[in-house]
C-alpha cells in the first residue's frame, strides 16, 4: 500500500459546470469533502460548458491555465467535482503533473477512513472494487495510481495489480458476505418487531448533527467531529419518552448531494434501518442556508428507499447558532432543537411519542384493584403473558394507543 502523507497537500478544485446540477451548492460541498479528507483546499476554478470534453474534461485551454496556476502556486492535488474517466484521469496528470481525484475516489476515500465496524469495511471494499474493476488498464502507473482519494486509504496497489478474474471473485466474495449480515439483520429487525419494539431512525444530511442530536436524547457516546460522514455504522440505542414508553434510536449514515450510485447501492442495506423504521426523523442543519434544498434531497432519497405511508418528522438541529431563527423558506413545519443546549428536546420527545404506532408493546404491574384495566388490556389488546404476584398481576402485551396513558405509571 502506498504510503499516508504527513503534510497536508494543497488541493485546486475543477468544477466542470454542463448544467447538470447546482454547480455553486455543488462545489460549496467539495470544498468540506476535501477538508474532511485532510488536504487544505487552495481555491476553485469552474469551466461553463455543454458537456465535458472526452480528453481532459474542461479543455485544452482551460487545463494549461490549470497547470500554470499548480506551477505558480504548489499545488500538488487536483480535485474534480464530477467523475474522470481513465482516459480523462490519465490526460489531466500529464498535462499537469499534478496527482488528480475526482468526486467518486475523495468520497471513497472518506468512507474507507470513516468505517470501523466489520460490515461498514466490507461495504466500503466492495464500492471501490466496482469503482476501479472498469478502470483496469494493466499500465503500471494508470493501475497503482487508483490506490484511493486524498489519503491513498483504499485497498491499496497490490490488490489492484491483480487481473480481473481475482477482483470479480473478491466482488462476489464480499457480495456474499454482505448478503449474510443482511440476514442477520434481518432478523433482528424482525425480533424487535415481534417484541413490540419501536424503532426511531436518525437520517438526513451528513454533518447535520445527528450523533450530537442521539448523544442528548440518549446520554451515548457516539463519535462526534465536524467532519463530512463521521458516522458510517450504524448505532442504536434505548430511548425513554417521557410517557414511559422505551423506543430504539438508531443513527444511520449521513446523505450527501450528488452521492456516487455505487455508494448508495454498497450502503442500502445500512440505509434499509430507515426504511423499515416505524418513525423517521429528517435531521437538518439550520444554520445551513442550503438546508431546504439539503431536506429536498433527503425526503428524496426517503422516497426512493420506499419510506412514504409512516411519520416523517422534520427537524431543525444546531438552532443555537440562530437564535433569532425564524421559518425558513420551503421548509414548512419543524421541530427547532439544539442538540449542544437541550432546546426543544422535550418538544422533540413529544412529537415522537404523538406519533408511536397505534399499537404498541408493554410490560406492566397492575394492582389487583385495576381488574377492570386488566380486562380493557385483554379486550382491545393482546396479552402475551401473565403473573400473579403478592403486589399485583404482571401483564404482558401489546395495546392501542389509547390505553398510553391509563397504564402509564404502572409499566415495570
Amino acid at each position: 500500500m502506498v504510503e499516508n502523507r504527513t503534510a497536508r497537500e494543497k488541493a485546486l478544485l475543477v468544477e466542470p459546470d454542463t448544467g447538470e446540477w447546482d454547480a455553486e451548492a455543488s462545489l460549496a460541498e467539495l470544498y468540506d469533502l476535501v477538508r474532511s479528507a485532510g488536504a487544505e483546499p487552495f481555491g476553485a476554478v469552474t469551466q461553463t460548458r455543454p458537456a465535458p470534453d472526452a480528453a481532459t474534461c474542461v479543455g485544452s485551454g482551460m487545463i494549461k491555465r490549470i497547470a500554470g496556476s499548480c506551477r505558480e502556486y504548489g499545488i500538488n492535488l487536483l480535485v474534480f467535482d464530477c467523475e474522470l474517466s481513465p482516459t480523462q484521469l490519465r490526460n489531466v496528470e500529464k498535462e499537469t503533473g499534478v496527482r488528480t481525484v475526482d468526486r467518486t475516489m475523495l468520497i471513497l476515500d472518506i468512507f474507507a477512513d470513516r468505517a470501523k465496524s466489520r460490515e461498514g469495511r466490507l461495504q466500503v471494499e466492495l464500492a471501490e472494487l466496482k469503482y476501479m474493476l472498469p478502470r483496469l488498464s494493466g499500465k503500471g502507473r494508470q493501475l497503482s495510481r487508483l490506490g484511493g482519494g486524498i489519503g491513498t486509504r483504499g485497498p491499496g496497489e497490490s490488490r489492484l495489480e491483480t487481473d480481473r478474474r481475482r477482483i470479480r471473485r473478491r466482488i462476489n466474495l464480499l457480495s456474499g458476505k454482505l448478503e449474510n449480515l443482511k440476514k442477520r439483520r434481518d432478523l433482528t429487525a424482525d425480533r424487535r418487531r415481534k417484541d413490540g419494539i419501536v424503532t426511531v431512525a436518525l437520517v438526513g444530511y451528513t454533518n447535520a448533527g445527528k450523533s450530537s442530536l442521539m448523544n442528548a436524547l440518549t446520554g451515548a457516546d457516539v463519535s462526534v467531529d465536524n467532519r463530512l460522514f463521521e458516522t458510517l455504522d450504524p448505532t442504536a440505542r434505548a430511548l425513554r419518552l417521557p410517557g414511559g414508553e422505551s423506543v430504539m434510536l438508531i443513527d444511520t449514515v449521513g446523505f450527501l448531494r450528488r452521492l456516487p450510485h455505487r455508494l448508495i447501492e454498497a450502503f442500502q442495506s445500512t440505509l434499509e434501518q430507515a426504511a423499515t423504521a416505524d418513525i423517521i426523523l429528517n435531521i437538518c442543519d439550520a444554520s445551513n442556508s442550503d438546508a431546504p434544498s439539503q431536506l429536498n434531497i433527503t425526503r428524496s432519497l426517503l422516497a426512493d428507499l420506499g419510506c412514504e405511508g409512516r411519520p416523517i418528522l422534520t427537524v431543525l438541529n444546531k438552532c443555537d447558532l440562530l437564535p433569532r431563527i425564524g421559518t425558513l423558506p420551503m421548509i414548512g413545519r419543524a421541530i427547532r432543537v439544539s442538540a449542544k443546549t437541550g432546546e426543544g428536546l422535550d418538544e422533540l420527545l413529544n412529537a415522537i411519542e404523538d406519533n408511536l404506532p397505534e399499537y404498541r408493546r408493554v410490560r406492566v404491574l397492575l394492582p389487583f384493584s385495576l381488574s377492570g384495566l386488566a380486562e380493557q388490556i385483554r379486550t382491545t389488546g393482546a396479552v402475551e403473558s401473565e403473573e400473579f404476584t403478592d403486589r399485583g398481576r404482571i401483564l404482558t402485551a401489546r395495546i392501542p394507543a389509547s390505553l398510553a396513558a391509563a397504564v402509564r405509571d404502572y409499566l415495570i
